[in-house]
């Protein structure tokens, strides 16, 4: 056994569950048998999947915290009527919060359509008070998806008002809600039921699992068919996916085809396999939660316990286990601008069970007065990077970021300025400079051949994802040398994420070329 512990700021990270009177009870949980979370969280309200009678819905309820009361003075004892959004006329399967709007949030149903809801600031005034009457919400948009059932909703991280569905048509549709009579982008090939997706960090990739035991990575601008394809886990049960922050990795619960549990970590260069970990034997869905801190968080259906790792050096390392005897029929987690930083609270779980939500704050043990920056890294803010406009016109930017210090908010690419006392060897010469695209006038169209001799003759792969730019162990205990590699470091992912996204985008092109030079021989 080794005789050295793996250092880690997050080591005895543990999860806090509320105080019952802090938590929800009396929650009428919608008994759809859809694989879905069931709640979903903005930084002041969740939505939770309600069983109603006459047509589908969902209920929306002031924000829980393990810390105190809620801010509208809610009984942790829900009463019988609740205010609900039903105008569905079946079964709710999902719901999502805008990352740039805390009062906005989108359903998905059984009927084919999207709904999305404003919240008004007056809907929980004087909740306590005898003479208070619920208020249903009416929907402010209508996006009618598909025939079929939409299973998934998805906001876009970066881009104002665009919104990702996927239908039981097998296909992923991307909207733009200033004009939801059309979709902007139709992502197909996928050979059954899709299970669930996820963007990366700027929202110009989207992986999807499927019930065809496939994990695919798409272009979303270009829309047709994916840019990679690979085998997933063996098993027919539910498969989950999760992009890894700004890491080229994405990581995807599953089963193997005997039944086990598993966490695989891929690299989106050619979604090879980096990582694949057998979990355990039980039968619920895992459902896996990222957080910016490098911290992958595992919550099982049907499981009273969440399992969390940390990710370093394409290498997980389990952290701890938050166990209790009551299980979890759904979660998800608070967006990190909104955590409690006071209280060391890293991150926050909503756990819904049975007839209730809980609460769980994760917290790093520390006695100290003042802001702890080493594990508060800047957060995705609620000020998006780009118009739809923008983004289907083929335009990238870098999330904005918030400080969780000072509430500044700035650009993910932006850095602070090197301290002019610090000598640091420069980096190594990046690729040349790759020309722009042209903007996307239409979704699907046939690129010149000439747009594929752009490839960079470096690939990203070449520099793996994890290898620092500088490490040396003289830099260890000069901070302001650490700040300076972070900063390199941080230079040399963008850049390596940049060739990616143009690597797919071409390779989008290029299937989009040959899927319509194959359309004209065949005329």
């Amino acid at each position: 056994m080794s005789r050295f512990v793996r250092a880690s700021k997050y080591r005895h990270v543990f999860g806090q569950a509320a105080k019952k009177e802090h938590s929800y009870d009396n929650v009428k949980v919608s008994s759809s048998a859809w694989d879905t979370n069931l709640v979903a969280a903005s930084a002041s309200y969740i939505s939770i999947n309600w069983s109603a009678s006459g047509g589908g819905a969902f209920a929306v309820l002031p924000l829980p915290s393990p810390f105190g009361s809620s801010t509208h003075d809610v009984p942790s004892k829900l009463p019988d009527i609740v205010p609900l959004a039903r105008t569905h006329t079946a079964a709710v399967l999902d719901t999502a919060w805008s990352p740039a709007n805390d009062t906005l949030v989108a359903s998905a149903s059984e009927d084919g359509t999207s709904l999305l809801w404003k919240v008004p600031d007056h809907l929980f005034d004087g909740w306590s008070s005898d003479a208070w009457e619920p208020q249903d919400l009416e929907p402010v948009a209508r996006v009618d998806v598909s025939p079929k059932k939409v299973g998934q909703v998805l906001w876009h991280p970066t881009a104002a008002n665009v919104l990702a569905t996927a239908s039981g048509e097998h296909l992923v549709k991307l909207w733009d809600l200033a004009d939801p009579s059309r979709p902007r982008s139709t992502l197909n090939g996928h050979g059954d039921t899709i299970q669930s997706f996820a963007f990366n960090l700027t929202g110009t990739i989207l992986a999807t699992t499927c019930r065809d035991k496939k994990l695919r990575l798409f272009d979303p601008r270009t829309g047709a068919d994916p840019v990679r394809v690979t085998e997933g886990h063996g098993g027919i049960k539910g498969t989950r996916v999760i992009w890894m922050g700004e890491h080229d990795r994405i990581a995807t619960t599953g089963f193997s085809k005997m039944s086990d549990r598993q966490l695989s970590v891929w690299e989106t260069g050619g979604l090879a396999n980096v990582k694949t970990t057998t979990i355990d034997q039980s039968a619920g869905v895992i459902m896996p939660f990222w957080s910016d801190n490098g911290i992958l968080f595992l919550a099982g259906k049907g499981d009273g316990n969440i399992r969390y790792y940390e990710y370093e050096s394409d290498s997980l390392y389990s952290l701890a286990e938050h166990s209790t005897s009551n299980p979890q029929r759904g979660m998800c987690f608070l967006p990190r601008r909104a955590l409690e930083v006071s209280e060391c609270e890293i991150a926050r779980a909503f756990k819904v069970t049975s007839n209730g939500v809980e609460p769980i704050a994760f917290i790093v043990p520390r006695r100290a007065d003042s802001f702890q920056s080493d594990i508060y890294p800047p957060a995705p803010s609620s000020e998006p990077s780009l118009t739809a406009a923008e983004f289907f016109s083929g335009k990238t930017a870098p999330l904005n970021l918030i400080s969780l210090e000072n509430g500044a908010v700035f650009a993910g690419s932006d850095a602070p300025p090197a301290p002019a006392a610090i000598s640091v060897p420069p980096p190594a010469p990046a690729p040349a400079p790759i020309p722009g695209f042209a903007p996307l006038s239409e979704p699907t169209f046939v690129p010149t051949v000439t747009k594929t001799t752009t490839i960079p003759a470096v690939r990203a792969e070449s520099v793996p994802a994890s290898t620092p730019l500088v490490d040396s162990p003289d830099n260890h205990g000069n901070p302001e040398l650490e700040e300076e590699v972070e900063r390199l470091n941080g230079e040399l992912r963008e850049a390596r994420q940049k060739i990616r996204n143009l690597e797919l985008h071409v390779e989008g092109l290029k299937a989009n070329a040959r899927k319509a030079a194959q359309t004209l021989m065949e005329g």
